[in-house]
């Protein structure tokens, strides 16, 4: 039977707490720098820190355009790491058949900020004192709108949100699409700005973000740690280009790697808890490797969704341990907190590459694993170089939603 094609991705744009652009992330993510600090914005929130995109992001200068006042800051976030991983491609506007470029974004929360705003001028000041531009900014297909306005593309525009697996999930579905021949070229990733005093208080409740009782907010995420007690908000996004091998080929472009499988499932379990025995995860993993015609034993390294919750990490270590002993783990959490909606694309990224640059980096803050960790061969102090072949990238999120992505060396 014919095993359906990877794609070649020929161009990442990153725009995350380890910092703005490809060589900014990757030299942060290799050095394990955790980017956690105290927000003047967040005040008197259960949880005052959180990791925020750097201050030194301007998306009217990034851009060349003005565009931070008609666009929420997710967006923002979306259209810089677009026109980058565009730029990176080889890719202009005028050399694309817009109408088969597909635009594939994830997204848990789209315009928080816009709406938390707007609904404090409700209150304050009345119904007039809301702007005109609430839900253009606000709604949660326009941070893929957008960009399809901006980039000029007219192809199929979507947005996906399965909570945390959404950029995961949303560079599956890209990958469906070229397969499907429904384009020739995809752009797609993920994007979240949630680092708000509603959205802080809400995972607070939820028990979910650490407190840093025993750490201070910079080692305060710790994946797989025997000390790990919750997650760091953040905030952030990637955007992958995808292509087909051979219109790669043609055109002379140079991929990082290529995404040759995707799978994805439901715990139908629980609204925040993964399955205690990682059913849902197990079945997306063998999923994923066998649309890339491997075996899990073939995997040669993990980029593991361990957020720092305990549950969490020690399900998807369970997991590791028995699907995929012979992996290189690691999280980069540690480094950039969780990004939510964009945490699957920004690892995917980081998962293309570790592919590409044969070196996996370290899990910040971990000294000594958690019982169900401690079987794994896990990254820690500093990156590792080595020689593997493929990888996947982990992406689980509350209702059950479960993305994993395979990649192997282009």
């Amino acid at each position: 039977m014919h095993r359906p094609f990877p794609a070649s991705i020929t161009g990442i744009g990153i725009v995350g707490p380890a910092g703005i652009g490809i060589d900014e992330n990757w030299e942060t993510a290799c050095a394990g720098l955790p980017t956690a600090r105290v927000l003047e914005e967040l005040g008197d929130a259960p949880v005052p820190f959180a990791s925020p995109v750097p201050d030194t992001f301007d998306a009217d200068r990034l851009t060349g355009r003005r565009v931070s006042r008609h666009y929420d800051r997710s967006t923002q976030f979306a259209l810089v790491a677009a026109e980058a991983a565009l730029e990176g491609a080889g890719l202009t506007r005028a050399a694309l058949d817009g109408s088969r470029v597909a635009v594939v974004l994830g997204t848990a929360f789209g315009g928080a900020k816009t709406f938390e705003d707007n609904h404090a001028r409700l209150l304050e000041r009345g119904p007039e004192a809301v702007t005109a531009r609430f839900l253009p900014k606000g709604l949660v297909n326009m941070v893929s709108g957008i960009l399809s306005i901006e980039l000029g593309t007219r192809g199929p525009n979507l947005v996906v949100s399965t909570a945390c697996a959404s950029g995961a999930t949303a560079i599956g579905l890209g990958l469906g699409l070229l397969r499907a021949d429904t384009a020739d070229v995809v752009v797609c990733g993920g994007t979240d700005a949630g680092i708000t005093p509603l959205h802080v208080a809400g995972f607070h409740k939820l028990r979910a973000l650490t407190r840093a009782r025993r750490h201070p907010p910079s080692r305060a995420s710790r994946p797989f740690d025997r000390d790990h007690d919750g997650f760091i908000m953040a905030e952030g996004a990637a955007v992958l280009v995808l292509e087909r091998e051979a219109d790669a080929t043609a055109r002379g472009a140079r991929p990082y790697a290529r995404l040759a499988g995707y799978g994805a499932t439901a715990d139908a379990y629980h609204i925040t808890a993964p399955h205690p025995e990682g059913h849902g995860a197990k079945a997306a993993i063998r999923a994923a490797c066998r649309d890339a015609g491997l075996g899990p034993h073939e995997i040669g390294h993990v980029n593991a969704h361990a957020t720092s919750t305990p549950t969490g990490d020690g399900v998807e270590a369970a997991v590791i341990a028995e699907l995929l002993p012979e992996a290189v783990v690691t999280s980069t959490k540690g480094v950039t907190g969780h990004t939510l909606g964009a945490a699957g694309a920004i690892e995917a990224a980081y998962t293309a590459l570790a592919l590409h640059t044969q070196t996996v980096p370290p899990t910040a803050n971990l000294h000594t694993p958690c019982d169900q960790a401690a079987p794994l061969d896990l990254v820690a102090g500093q990156a590792r170089p080595g020689r593997f072949d493929t990888a996947l990238s982990n992406s689980f999120g509350f209702g059950g939603h479960n993305a994993v992505l395979a990649l192997t060396t282009a």
